[in-house]
C-alpha cells in the first residue's frame, strides 16, 4: 500500500468508453495510488459492443491502449488494476492483457469476472416462470422479444475473490459502477458482507469517482469557478476502513474538488435517497460533506442497509432503425419556414409521417428572426431502407423546392440500428459469478442473503409548509443565479438534481420548489410524471422525469438523447423568488455578474437596488 496507513487510494482513469486515453498514465505518474480503476460500461455500451463484436472482440479495446502505457509501472509499484472494460467478453480481454504483458516481457496475474451475461438463459428462465418485468412500465418481457443482450449487475465480492487469489489485473463484465471501488476495499479492509455502513461508504465513494473528471469540476454548473479547465484532473478516493473517504486529485492538475463539485456528481443519475447496490443500499440522505482543504472533500460515514434480494438486469431489444437530418433556417419568419420545410419533407416520402413508427420535429436556435435556427427531423421504424437513404434523400431533394435559404448541416446518412432498453431484475441466486485467474477457475464466494430491513423513505414530492409570505418582496431571476443542476439518463427516465451553496436558498428549495414549480419552469416535462426527492443533507432536491427518454438512449429521437442538458435548460428559466434570497452570499455575486440592463428586466415592475 502506497498511501497513508489505513487508507486505500483508488484512482479513476475512465468515466466512459471513449474517455481521455492519457488519463491512466496521468494517474499512475501523477502521485501515489494503490488501485487504478476505470468505468467503460454505460447502459448503451453493451449494445455498442454487441454491434461491434466482430472487430472489437466484445470488449473495450481502448483499455489495452491505456494499460500498455502503465502496466510496467503498476507492476513495479504494486498498483492493482480493476476495470469493467471486459464488456461482453471478459475472458477475451484477460487473454489480451496476458498477450500485452508477454510482448512487454512482463509476468502478470490476470483475472476475469463474468457470469453476468444471461442472454442465452432468458428463454429457459421465462419458461420456469421468471417474468422479467420492466421496472419502468410493469410489462413482462414478451417470450418472442427480439433480445440482443441481457446482463445482470454483479456486485463487488467476485472482484475481492479475484484479488484474494493473487490477481494484479482484474477485468469484469457488467458490474455496478461502484463495484470496481468496493471490490478492492472488501479485499484490503476485510469487510464482511454484513458491514453495511462501511460498504455503503465505499459505494458512495465509487459513485463519486466513477465518472472521471466530472467530480473534479467537469461539466460543472458554475463552470466559471473552475481553475485550469482545459485539462481537468481525474479523481482519487482515499478510502478508510470505516467506509469514510476523502475525494481529491493529483497536485497540479486542472479543475477543483469542492463540496459543490462532489455534490453535483452525487446527484448524477440517481433516483430516491436509497441508492441500490448488490453489496449494500447506501442512504444518500445520510451523506455529510466537508471541505477538508484545497481539493479535498471529506465524505463522512454513510448509513447502509441490507442489499436487495434481486440483481438489476439491463436488457437490450432490437427496436429497428433511426435517422435524423438537420436543416438550417436564417433570418425572419422562422416558424413559417420550419413548417414549410417539414411539410415538404413528409410530402416527399411515400406514406408520409405514418410510414414510420415514430417521428420528431425539433426547432431550436435563434427564433427571433435575427440569427440562425435549426430544424431537426427524426424518424424511427423497422424498415432500414425507409429510415435510411429514403428519408435522408427525401430531405435533400427539397433543396430547391422549400423555404428560402435552405441548407443542411450534414450530408445524407444511413439508418442507425437502435435498441429498446429493458430494465428488469433477477433473483440473486439465479446468477453465479465465474472467476478465472490466469485461465484457472477460482471459487466465487456464495452470496449472503439477509433479511430485508429498510427504514422508510421520506415521502417524495411533499415540501414543508410554505414560508414565502414571511420572506417579503419577490423578484424574478433566472434559476442559475440561485442553484446548480446536474442531469442525466436513467433508462427511459431522466433525473435533474438541483443544489444550492447558500443555506437560505437551500431552505427555499426544500420548502418551495415542488413538482408544480419545477414543471412550470420546465414545461417540456408536462406530459410526463415527475417524482421529487428532497436531500436536505446535501442542500439539494432530486427530480425524476419518468418516460421522457422513451425506450432509452439507444432509441429515442431527442437531440439530447441522455438528458445531459436538461438541468442547464431548467437553470436558464426565470422564476419568482423572495428578493432576500438574491441579496445574500454567492447568489449576490452571480447576480452582480449580470449586466445592469439584464438584471432590471427580471424585476417585477418594482425598482430594486442590486444586492450588495
Amino acid at each position: 500500500m502506497t498511501g497513508s496507513p489505513g487508507v486505500l487510494r483508488i484512482a479513476n482513469c475512465s468515466g466512459f468508453f471513449g474517455d481521455r486515453v492519457s488519463a491512466a498514465r496521468e494517474m499512475v505518474e501523477g502521485g501515489p495510488i494503490d488501485v487504478l480503476t476505470g468505468d467503460w460500461l454505460a447502459e448503451l455500451t453493451m449494445y455498442i459492443l454487441h454491434k461491434t463484436r466482430d472487430r472489437s472482440g466484445g470488449y473495450a479495446r481502448t483499455f489495452l491502449r491505456q494499460l500498455e502505457e502503465v502496466l510496467p509501472t503498476c507492476l513495479e509499484r504494486g498498483i492493482t488494476v480493476v476495470s469493467n472494460a471486459g464488456g461482453l467478453n471478459p475472458e477475451g480481454l484477460a487473454a489480451a492483457v496476458k498477450e500485452l504483458a508477454r510482448r512487454q516481457g512482463l509476468e502478470v496475474r490476470v483475472a476475469s469476472v463474468s457470469g453476468d451475461d444471461i442472454t442465452r438463459r432468458v428463454p429457459e428462465l421465462q419458461a420456469a416462470g421468471v417474468p422479467f418485468v420492466n421496472l419502468d412500465t410493469g410489462e413482462p418481457l414478451p417470450t418472442d422479444a427480439p433480445l440482443v443482450t441481457a446482463n445482470a449487475y454483479l456486485g463487488a465480492r467476485p472482484i475481492a475473490d479475484a484479488l484474494a487469489a493473487g490477481a494484479q489485473v482484474v477485468v469484469t463484465g457488467r458490474v455496478t459502477d461502484a463495484s470496481v471501488v468496493v471490490g478492492p476495499a472488501l479485499h484490503t479492509f476485510g469487510w464482511d458482507d454484513g458491514d453495511f455502513d462501511a460498504i455503503a461508504g465505499g459505494v458512495v465513494a465509487g459513485h463519486v469517482i466513477e465518472c472521471g473528471a466530472q467530480c473534479c469540476g467537469g461539466n460543472y454548473a458554475f463552470f466559471e469557478d473552475i481553475p485550469q479547465p482545459n485539462r481537468i484532473g481525474f479523481p482519487i478516493a482515499e478510502l478508510a476502513s470505516d467506509g469514510s473517504s476523502v475525494i481529491t486529485k493529483h497536485p497540479g492538475t486542472g479543475g477543483a474538488v469542492t463540496v459543490g463539485t462532489v455534490t453535483a456528481q452525487l446527484l448524477y443519475e440517481i433516483g430516491g435517497p436509497r441508492y441500490l447496490s448488490p453489496d449494500a443500499v447506501a442512504r444518500f440522505d445520510s451523506i455529510a460533506l466537508e471541505q477538508e482543504g484545497p481539493d479535498r472533500v471529506r465524505i463522512g460515514a454513510v448509513r447502509g442497509e441490507t442489499p436487495p434480494a434481486s440483481l438489476k438486469v439491463t436488457a437490450n431489444l432490437h427496436a429497428g432503425w433511426r435517422n435524423s437530418m438537420t436543416l438550417a433556417l436564417t433570418g425572419a419568419q422562422v416558424t413559417g419556414k420550419a413548417r414549410r420545410a417539414a411539410e415538404t419533407v413528409w410530402a416527399g416520402i411515400p406514406g408520409g409521417r405514418s410510414s414510420f413508427e415514430e417521428t420528431s420535429e425539433d426547432l431550436s436556435g435563434d427564433l427571433t428572426g435575427h440569427g440562425m435556427a435549426f430544424l431537426r427531423l427524426g424518424v424511427r421504424g423497422h424498415d432500414e431502407q425507409a429510415v435510411g437513404r429514403a428519408f435522408s434523400g427525401a430531405v435533400v431533394e427539397t433543396s430547391l423546392a422549400s423555404y428560402p435559404g435552405t441548407f443542411f448541416t450534414s450530408a445524407p446518412t444511413a439508418a442507425q440500428g437502435v435498441a429498446r432498453y429493458w430494465p428488469t431484475t433477477i433473483a440473486v441466486g439465479e446468477v453465479v459469478p465465474r472467476i478465472e485467474c490466469d485461465g484457472k477457475p477460482i471459487l466465487a464466494s456464495p452470496p449472503t442473503l439477509f433479511p430485508i430491513h429498510q427504514s422508510a423513505d421520506p415521502a417524495p414530492g411533499v415540501p414543508a409548509a410554505s414560508r414565502s409570505a414571511s420572506l417579503g418582496e419577490t423578484m424574478r431571476v433566472p434559476l442559475w443565479v440561485l442553484v446548480g443542476a446536474r442531469s442525466g439518463d436513467k433508462g427511459g427516465n431522466a433525473n435533474i438534481g438541483i443544489w444550492a451553496d447558500d443555506d437560505d436558498v437551500a431552505q427555499w428549495l426544500q420548502d418551495e420548489f415542488d413538482c408544480k414549480l419545477f414543471t412550470a419552469a420546465l414545461p417540456e416535462v408536462e406530459p410526463f410524471s415527475v417524482s421529487r426527492y428532497p436531500l436536505p443533507n446535501l442542500r439539494a432536491v432530486n427530480f425524476v422525469v419518468h418516460g421522457i427518454l422513451g425506450w432509452g438512449v439507444a432509441s429515442n429521437l431527442r437531440l439530447d438523447t441522455q438528458a445531459k442538458g436538461l438541468g442547464e435548460l431548467l437553470r436558464s428559466r426565470v422564476v419568482e423568488v423572495p428578493a432576500s434570497l438574491v441579496a445574500s452570499g454567492m447568489p449576490s455575486e452571480r447576480w452582480a455578474t449580470m449586466p445592469a440592463a439584464d438584471r432590471a428586466s427580471f424585476v417585477n415592475g418594482v425598482e430594486h437596488s442590486p444586492p450588495t
